[in-house]
């Protein structure tokens, strides 16, 4: 990193400090929304855009120095690039990538707490500044025995904030998101679940080794090796993996058969902790992979692993079948398995439900539904952003009594969908693997 970033010295830790930054936000983005009502009395033709900046500016600045699951859920966001204006996109996109990192003497404290040693006498060489900061940790540089390291150090407070963040986002996130309180609650449980799971570092550590394992005879990918006896619950040491981002790749210009490549590996990757792990790498944002020198690919973090029930996933994935021959009451079995609908809903609202959700899963299926597929098509997306759009201006989802679909189903869509915008990205054609019991369904070639 050239440009030298601002460290943080401290980051406040008690509810008490963390609420009161909140507030300041919170008034800030008012005082916004006075600003542009009172321009528009002037200019009745003013558009949203400055506003959403100068939101977006003021909702990053405080996360980013927060830290922690607020910082996390921002990032989220932006990967659902239909949930949000692309002002808040851009810039919580930002938090994939750099956050402000902390500096070296807060290092050394966690360092004390979890080894009684410092980093120096650990390892032989160990870069005092960050090379990488994001949202719940930051990344240093190391070498020991010859080997180079990547060393994550978690912030100090994040994971005894989680519950307490959540709380004060929920304002934001139902303003930003569109949703009602009860979809809200529904959702936040699982968020916090998952959170908290990616705060304990050792949870961390036997994943990654436990899936690296699982998928070491899939072509083209990598893993780093993971070192237990210099990590500890909030301390992660492993390889370090030279190579570039996907968005940095892809500016070098790589060939169609290159990209193809990266971007089979990518859905070879999935398709088998899905199906034959029934667990999964639920975090799919660019940050997490690197295309190496050698051309593969090099999935760097299992902070955040969704494991599938079993019945979960039966339902979903027979939902993906392509011409969903199955018998109304059958179908119906599934859509209240999976609580897209419930005995509180009146017939129009059954018939309404499950109409959207069968276009959104016919949608998410396409690619199952043919033997390969092109993932450079834009319309495809289209399609799948204006659906997005549909379902978040829509009236009937806002009155709902009730959340809708199986909390299950937030982190797996969210694989989904960061998966293809992914192949997206890299324009990628990829042969669209799935389980037998999917393929029993008629191929069609597209």
């Amino acid at each position: 990193m050239s440009n030298k970033v601002q460290e943080q010295e401290s980051i406040p830790v008690s509810k008490v400090q963390r609420a009161a930054k909140f507030i300041r936000t919170g008034a800030k983005v008012g005082g916004n929304y006075v600003k542009h009502y009172a321009k528009k009395v002037v200019n009745p033709s003013l558009s949203k855009e400055e506003l959403h900046t100068n939101n977006a500016t003021d909702i990053y600045a405080s996360l980013s120095e927060l830290k922690g699951s607020a910082l996390k859920v921002a990032q989220m966001m932006s990967m659902d690039k239909n949930l949000l204006p692309r002002a808040y996109q851009d810039k919580f996109t930002m938090a994939q990538y750099s956050a402000p990192p902390l500096s070296y003497p807060l290092v050394v404290k966690t360092f004390q707490k979890y080894f009684g040693k410092t980093p120096e006498t650990m390892y032989d060489t160990f870069t005092k500044s960050a090379v990488n900061a994001a949202s719940i940790g930051q990344v240093h540089q190391a070498t020991k025995d010859g080997k180079k390291l990547a060393v994550k150090i978690q912030y100090p407070g994040v994971a005894d904030s989680v519950s307490s963040d959540l709380k004060l986002v929920r304002p934001f996130a139902l303003r930003l998101l569109n949703m009602n309180e009860k979809e809200l609650d529904h959702y936040m449980e699982e968020v916090e679940e998952k959170l908290l799971e990616e705060t304990d570092y050792k949870l961390e550590v036997a994943r990654s080794l436990e899936i690296s394992a699982a998928c070491a005879d899939i072509p083209n990918l990598a893993f780093p090796d993971y070192y237990k006896e210099l990590s500890s619950e909030r301390i992660i040491t492993m390889d370090w993996i030279d190579g570039q981002h996907i968005k940095e790749w892809l500016e070098t210009n790589p060939s169609q058969e290159d990209k193809n490549k990266i971007g089979q590996a990518l859905w070879d990757f999935y398709h088998h902790q899905v199906h034959n792990l029934l667990q999964v790498h639920a975090d799919p944002h660019p940050g997490n992979f690197i295309v190496q020198n050698d051309g593969k690919l090099a999935i760097i973090d299992f902070g955040c692993v969704k494991v599938i029930p079993e019945d979960f996933y039966k339902g979903y994935f027979s939902l993906i079948k392509k011409d969903l021959l199955m018998r109304e009451e059958e179908l119906d079995q599934i859509f209240y398995g999976l609580e897209f609908i419930s005995d509180k809903d009146t017939p129009t609202e059954k018939a309404y439900f499950k109409g959207v959700f069968k276009e959104m899963i016919r949608l998410l299926g396409k690619p199952f539904h043919v033997d390969s597929f092109d993932f450079a098509n834009d319309a495809y997306f289209e399609e799948i952003f204006q659906l997005g759009d549909k379902i978040s201006n829509d009236k009937m989802f806002k009155k709902s009594r009730q959340a809708r679909g199986s909390r299950h189903g937030l982190y797996i869509n969210r694989t989904y969908f960061g998966i293809y915008n992914l192949l997206n990205q890299l324009q990628a054609h990829v042969v669209t693997t799935k389980p037998k019991w999917l393929e029993a369904i008629p191929s069609e070639s597209k």
